[in-house]
């Protein structure tokens, strides 16, 4: 299984169904984006780690501005917490997977 695999990329046609259930996590991403590729085996460790309990996808920024803006994200790495299609939460930058269990554990 390869990355890609573990943490779905997704359209802008699927965001709105992606998010509508439970608590999902949204990574905001581009290819060019060097902290965003550092993030991204954190991500897919996370995604194993609160597999059942928080879905995780990500959205390239490049191929969706339209998302990226209804959201406000206007800096890279961006998660955003969603809550039964709500936004609940968003975390800005890198950081440590410690430091992000801590911050998303307190959503579960």
């Amino acid at each position: 299984m390869t990355n890609n695999d573990k943490v779905p990329e997704l359209s802008k046609a699927e965001f709105d169904d992606f998010v509508k259930k439970g608590i999902v996590l949204i990574d905001f991403f581009a290819e060019w984006c060097m902290p965003c590729l550092m993030m991204a085996p954190v991500i897919d460790e996370l995604s194993e780690k609160f597999k059942g309990k928080i879905k995780f996808g990500k959205i390239n920024v490049d191929d969706n501005q339209e998302l990226a803006q209804r959201f406000d994200v206007n800096s890279i790495p961006n998660f955003i917490l969603f809550k039964e299609g709500k936004k609940i939460e968003q975390f800005v930058g890198g950081m440590p997977e410690e430091e992000f269990t801590e911050k998303l554990e307190k959503f579960i």
